[in-house]
């Protein structure tokens, strides 16, 4: 966090309220003059040159954490809730959970993770309580148990809150079989949540981000069901693209019968390597299919965002200079500012199997 917060003073000061100024010129002005300051700092750095793979990549880093640091993101109009899923093991769910959490919430905003994975992995890389026994979205779905009595706040970012997954949610796909609207139940348990904010004035939750497990279950049907929005992360490999149409026809049938608001927002390739052709054959074939849809920014292979789970931490507060927590602010940034498409271009599985059409319109 401290990498974050070198530049606020310089980023976010504003002039007294008291003393007479109209804050919100003042505010734009401000902004203005902020603009200006990273305009000239990106345009004196040299430009990166394919001749030099590697001096690019540093030059392309030191834009952006000139571009990024101590920047507030936009404020959604309505919680934006947008759920990670990939049955694919492997891809990169967790990590971009948590990591695109973590950026949004140092960008100013309330965020919300819900470890919907029998694993935990979510609650470890946040710093959260997830020992047997600790209130969490076990008792939330099986037992109807409030959500706020399990959410708890990540120690390492203010305005991060982590509803944790124990080793219990592991049997939960059995016990929700046979309950009475099994396929809503963290739907209900959210909306409850949210109004109960509102009710104890409570700041709004501006996102809330769902990690799935890597399987198509009860578990997945709930964070189907729960959310407006589908991420979905894609490693750079071939295998990657294989499962894609599956899942798409999980998704229409989700669309059909139970959340027809439910829509694949956003495509962020994970784990890429520009050194190989593999990796750029791969960004090309998801670009071309969901142009739309694919972020501009990709996550590169880092040793970094490895790591920092094992220290109980995302990468943006591990080491928030590395190429990899910038590559996470920069995807949250451009999650923050991107429209939501609605669901009248649904993405359609390819009559093929292969990977999946788009419709355009």
């Amino acid at each position: 966090m401290g990498t974050q917060d070198d530049e606020r003073g310089t980023v976010e000061d504003l002039p007294d309220p008291q003393s007479g100024t109209d804050v919100s010129s003042a505010r734009g002005a401000h902004g203005d003059q902020d603009e200006a300051r990273r305009a000239a700092l990106v345009d004196s750095l040299p430009r990166p040159s394919a001749d030099t793979p590697l001096l690019a990549e540093l030059q392309i880093d030191a834009r952006r954490r000139i571009e990024l640091r101590g920047r507030k993101f936009p404020r959604p109009e309505r919680t934006r809730v947008i759920t990670v899923a990939n049955q694919k093991g492997g891809v990169g769910k967790t990590t971009t959970t948590v990591n695109l959490a973590a950026a949004l919430a140092q960008a100013g905003l309330q965020v919300l993770v819900l470890d919907n994975d029998p694993q935990g992995n979510a609650s470890t890389a946040l710093g959260v309580d997830h020992r047997a026994g600790t209130p969490s979205i076990y008792e939330v779905l099986v037992d109807g148990s409030p959500m706020h009595e399990a959410v708890q706040e990540s120690p390492d970012v203010p305005g991060l809150w982590c509803l944790p997954a124990t080793i219990d949610l592991s049997g939960a796909e059995i016990e929700l079989v046979s309950m009475v609207a099994r396929e809503t139940r963290l739907r209900t348990a959210l909306d409850a949540y949210l109004d109960w904010r509102d009710t104890q004035g409570l700041e709004r939750i501006d996102y809330v981000f769902v990690d799935c497990p890597p399987s198509l279950g009860l578990l997945t049907v709930n964070a189907f069901v729960v959310a407006r929005e589908v991420l979905i992360p894609i490693q750079c490999e071939y295998y990657a693209l294989e499962g894609l149409s599956q899942l798409l026809k999980t998704i229409e049938l989700i669309q059909a019968h139970l959340n027809p608001e439910l829509a694949v927002s956003t495509i962020l390739l994970t784990m890429y390597d520009a050194r190989t052709n593999l990796a750029q054959q791969v960004a090309q074939e998801v670009r071309t299919h969901f142009p739309e849809r694919t972020l501009r920014t990709t996550v590169p292979r880092s040793v970094r965002i490895s790591e920092a789970p094992s220290y109980g931490q995302t990468v943006m507060t591990y080491d928030g200079g590395s190429s990899g927590a910038l590559a996470y602010l920069e995807a949250a940034r451009e999650l923050a500012e991107r429209a939501v498409p609605g669901a009248t271009t649904p993405i359609t599985a390819g009559a093929t199997g292969g990977p999946a059409q788009e419709d355009q319109q």
